[in-house]
């Protein structure tokens, strides 16, 4: 009897720590990562402009990533803590906005990073963000000679960028917000330019000023942030501060 006792404590331990351990996957939070828009940079390939390291990093931080090829809808983003949008060359429909919309008024958390804006037309007038047609250029903080490449310094005190200096940005638009609902946390330096004519120099008819780079918001119950640049979190550019970005984001978005 003692013997039975004994194997059944055993065999009970057991089957306990196994639904421990299906529950704790169970609860980890779902990163879906947006592919549906004809997006060029996927997080399945370890190639320089791809995104293999990013999804590394949300894994590391607690996060099942999953990718979606479907249209985003109320019964694609089931199941999803986490929407990521990045680098899309198609436009998300209006009835993808509305999707969104509601996942995030429910309490669903959005990042975004641009290649082109027009993909997120209606999406931005949604969530009240707006963005440039033309390219960033920099003055200070250049990289490798390039003034569409430099490093974003003027950062707001924000959780996104806690304990950050900098973070790297590789071509990139500029952003706004246009409403009490969201705000600039990070922009260049007052010597940027928006290069009108295309010519990759500051020169006669552009624009000279500070300009956002990422902004940040809530929406309803849930929150949202976007990068205007998708290079950040590719392979290649992952440097030091870009990794501390991604590490900040994910814990952000959980």
């Amino acid at each position: 009897m003692k013997r039975w006792r004994r194997s059944y404590a055993v065999i009970a331990g057991l089957l306990f720590a196994v639904m421990s351990v299906t529950s704790q996957a169970e609860a980890a939070p779902v990163v879906l990562v947006d592919q549906s828009h004809d997006q060029r940079f996927v997080v399945e390939k370890d190639e320089p402009l791809h995104l293999s390291g990013f999804a590394a990093i949300m894994k590391a931080e607690g996060f099942t990533v999953r990718t979606g090829a479907e249209p985003l809808t109320d019964e694609s983003l089931k199941g999803a803590d986490v929407l990521v949008i990045s680098g899309p060359f198609k436009e998300i429909e209006p009835n993808e906005v509305d999707a969104v919309s509601r996942f995030l008024e429910r309490g669903g958390r959005l990042a975004v990073m641009l290649h082109i804006g027009t993909p997120f037309t209606g999406l931005f007038r949604r969530i009240e963000v707006d963005f440039t047609n033309f390219v960033l250029g920099e003055q200070e903080n250049i990289i490798a000679g390039d003034p569409k490449n430099f490093q974003v310094k003027k950062l707001a005190d924000h959780p996104l960028l806690s304990g950050l200096q900098q973070f790297s940005l590789y071509g990139g638009w500029a952003l706004k917000n246009t409403a009490d609902n969201s705000r600039i946390i990070a922009s260049t330096s007052p010597r940027a330019w928006i290069d009108f004519n295309g010519d990759g120099r500051l020169s006669r008819g552009d624009v000279m000023q500070e300009f956002g780079v990422a902004v940040a918001g809530n929406l309803g119950s849930g929150r949202f942030v976007v990068f205007g640049d998708d290079a950040i979190f590719q392979n290649k550019f992952l440097d030091d501060s870009n990794k501390k970005l991604a590490k900040n984001l994910a814990r952000w978005l959980k």
